[in-house]
């Protein structure tokens, strides 16, 4: 008999309290900031200063920082305690699991550094469950396993069971009409993509080392953030010479922005604006709140020299080298890649496909067109678009799974 689902987990509640009181001291920096620039009657216009109070003023607003944080440090060891002993684990709902990867995507970084529960940790999953990457295990969880593995990884703010979508799961789908084994790729989005990239190529060659019957096979579907990821993780095993790689015979891309994302870039340009005015200045630490995933989806980058390096990153152990930011790294070699776009308009050049694209990615960054050096990723014999269709309708529209069944088939 299987065991219940809960929307609450043990270390919700204490992730969500840790999230509270972080939000509280902010809030109250960013008050305190505004505080300080109309008590020094600044121009309209110029650099803004530290954003602190002095005197008794500097004091309360320090104080209530203080017992936040020490309110916030009791309620938390008392949670620790008193969670576990109030909630079994149990599977998670769906609904929670989409909650969770959204948050994720917003904050995951804040939430890996700060080791709030609630933060998601890579894994290879199927049927929503984590793998163990031991041959064993994997032998018990998979029988009739295949010499042809693919892994689908998903996108921003999303997770392994949002594959499916209106009835369809391309995973399950090319299980059922080719002779593979689908794995689903789980991955706290917020965190930077070279970061996710290299702890995938790791998580690859475990599980090429430990596959119950000899790989011979490996084809990756990404969609949007999943297939920079999935780029990544090319680039970092080969450069630490995994043998994955040597298997990888495909990826399929699914709107994945190449070339960038125009909403990133606005929110940069927003923050940017907010910063002209010392009034305003102090409102831009809530653009800054976006996680490291998202502002690197702002040129599509894939490695860590693209964005200018970054702490989670070395600290990990690596530093990557890539490309400069505005142009991207190049496709693994001897894979064959497919591109797979969509656009709301009815045909390429319309309106609708000029202006939004899919809603959040444009035709040209899908099909990894423009750049500095102004090619294509792609040749045209590799990509194909999907017309009148969205974003998240790439998921499940059938000719699109004809094509990435095609794809894969060959």
């Amino acid at each position: 008999m299987e065991r219940p689902t809960r929307h609450l987990q043990p270390g919700d509640l204490r992730g969500v309290a840790r999230l509270a009181v972080r939000a509280t001291t902010d809030l109250t920096s960013l008050a305190e900031a505004l505080h300080a620039e109309i008590a020094r009657f600044p121009l309209v216009f110029g650099r803004s200063p530290t954003g602190r109070t002095r005197g008794l003023t500097g004091l309360v607003y320090a104080t209530v920082r203080g017992v936040t944080r020490g309110v916030g440090n009791g309620i938390d060891a008392a949670l620790g305690w008193l969670a576990p002993r109030l909630i079994a684990e149990t599977p998670s709902t769906a609904a929670r699991s989409a909650a969770i990867a959204a948050l994720n995507g917003v904050l995951g970084d804040h939430l890996a550094a700060t080791r709030n529960p609630l933060a998601i940790r890579m894994a290879l999953r199927h049927g929503g469950r984590p793998l163990r990457l031991q041959r064993d295990a994997l032998a018990a969880a998979f029988p009739a396993a295949h010499p042809h593995v693919v892994v689908l990884a998903h996108g921003l703010c999303m997770n392994d069971l949002q594959w499916m979508r209106d009835g369809h799961d391309h995973g399950a789908a090319l299980a059922r009409d080719l002779p593979c084994t689908p794995l689903y790729l789980h991955y706290n989005s917020g965190l930077p993509i070279s970061l996710n990239g290299r702890r995938f190529a790791r998580l690859l060659q475990a599980l090429a080392a430990q596959w119950p019957v000899p790989l011979e096979r490996l084809s990756i579907v990404g969609h949007s953030m999943g297939g920079l990821v999935a780029r990544s993780a090319c680039a970092h095993g080969a450069r630490l010479g995994h043998e994955w790689p040597e298997r990888l015979d495909a990826i399929v891309f699914l709107g994945t922005p190449h070339r960038g994302a125009p909403l990133e870039r606005g929110g940069h340009w927003f923050e940017n604006l907010l910063q002209v005015s010392p009034y305003s200045a102090p409102f831009a630490r809530l653009g800054r709140i976006r996680s490291a995933g998202i502002t690197d989806l702002r040129h599509g980058t894939v490695l860590a020299a693209s964005r200018g390096g970054d702490g989670a990153d070395r600290a990990d152990g690596d530093a990557a080298t890539g490309t400069s930011a505005g142009d991207v790294a190049p496709l693994p070699r001897r894979v064959r890649c497919l591109a797979i776009a969509g656009t709301l308009g009815s045909r390429s050049g319309d309106l609708k496909d000029r202006l939004v694209g899919d809603g959040l990615v444009p035709l040209a960054s899908a099909l990894g067109r423009g750049g500095r050096s102004h090619r294509s990723l792609f040749t045209r014999e590799s990509q194909w678009i999907s017309y009148e269709t969205s974003h998240l309708e790439l998921l499940a529209r059938p000719a699109v799974y004809r094509h990435l069944r095609q794809w894969l088939a060959a």
